[in-house]
C-alpha cells in the first residue's frame, strides 16, 4: 500500500502523506472509506505513531481525510475546493518547471514529448 524510501530526502511523514494522496486521487481509496489506524500503519511500517499522526493531521487540514471521534480517519469527498486548490498548485509548479527547462535550453519538442508521454500513462 504505502512504500517508503529511506534514501528520499523528504521527511517520512511527507512521504506517507503523498502516498495516501495518490491513492485517494487515483480512486484506490474511496470516499468515506476508513483508512488504516495510526497504530496499525505505524506498526506495519515500523515507524513512530507520531509520524503517522503528523501525516494524517496535514491530510485532514488539506481536506483529503476527516476524522470521527473514537472511530478513526476516513477518506473525505474530493470537493471542488480541494480539486481547485490542488490544480492551481500543480499548474504553478508546472509553469516553474517549464521556465527552468526553457532556461536550460531544452527544446519545446522535447518538453511536449514528455508531456504527451505523461498524459498517456
Amino acid at each position: 500500500m504505502i512504500k517508503l524510501d529511506m534514501r528520499d530526502s523528504r521527511p517520512i511523514y511527507e512521504q506517507i502523506k503523498e502516498e495516501l494522496k495518490k491513492l485517494i486521487i487515483k480512486g484506490a481509496m474511496k470516499t468515506d472509506e476508513k483508512i488504516p489506524s495510526v497504530r496499525f500503519l505505524a506498526s506495519s511500517l515500523s515507524i513512530n505513531p507520531n509520524t503517522i499522526q503528523h501525516a494524517y493531521r496535514e491530510l485532514e487540514a488539506e481536506g483529503y481525510i476527516y476524522s470521527r471521534k473514537a472511530t478513526g480517519y476516513f477518506v473525505a469527498p474530493i470537493t471542488e475546493v480541494v480539486t481547485g486548490e490542488k490544480t492551481d498548485k500543480l499548474k504553478k509548479e508546472m509553469k516553474d518547471i517549464l521556465k527552468e527547462l526553457k532556461y536550460l535550453n531544452v527544446k519545446k519538442e522535447d518538453i511536449l514529448s514528455i508531456v504527451n508521454e505523461a498524459m498517456e500513462d
